[in-house]
């Protein structure tokens, strides 16, 4: 289970079943999961949404480092703002994917790019050499994230998910 990961401006740290509340209006919203890989199914309340996180809670114990999902915190006001993943990806789990989930409301202020750098350096520090990022063709927003976070992109792929995939990768050296 991966642990707590610090930026400048926000906490990563693994999810807890009373964040729920907080992550509902994140996960609930059809311009957030619209685009999620593999989709996600909706969320109508906050029942729904504990079991979600009590899903990914059991799965994060499950998982070998440095893969896990983290709520994401701004550290100034402690305010749940999104969520970060770092998963292996189907169909084998050889490759390692990076995601990101804003509220729409902290959209264009930095906070993916920032959140997906850390988990990146996560999965350095832990010995991979490569880290990719899958995005829906139409997901304009997710593959400029991409790019801020340092990712160059390699193509296009129906390798994940069963859906075609814009992948974008980023090494170590990316982030010196």
């Amino acid at each position: 289970m991966a642990g707590e990961l610090k930026t400048e401006r926000l906490t990563l740290r693994p999810w807890r079943v009373d964040d729920a509340e907080a992550a509902l209006p994140i996960y609930s919203a059809s311009n957030v999961a619209r685009w999620l890989s593999p989709a996600m199914d909706d969320v109508p309340d906050i029942d729904a949404m504990r079991l979600v996180l009590q899903q990914w809670i059991a799965e994060d114990a499950r998982l070998p480092e440095p893969a896990g999902r983290w709520a994401v915190e701004r550290s100034d006001d402690g305010r749940l703002i999104g969520g970060a993943v770092l998963l292996p990806l189907p169909p084998r789990g050889e490759d390692l994917e990076m995601g990101w989930q804003l509220h729409p409301e902290v959209w264009g202020q930095g906070y993916a790019a920032e959140a997906g750098r850390a988990v990146a350096r996560w999965a350095f520090d832990q010995g991979w050499d490569e880290v990719l990022a899958v995005a829906r063709p139409a997901n304009a927003r997710a593959q400029a994230t991409a790019r801020r976070i340092g990712m160059e992109w390699v193509g296009e792929t129906e390798k994940y998910y069963d859906l075609r995939l814009q992948v974008f990768r980023i090494r170590p050296a990316d982030l010196a």
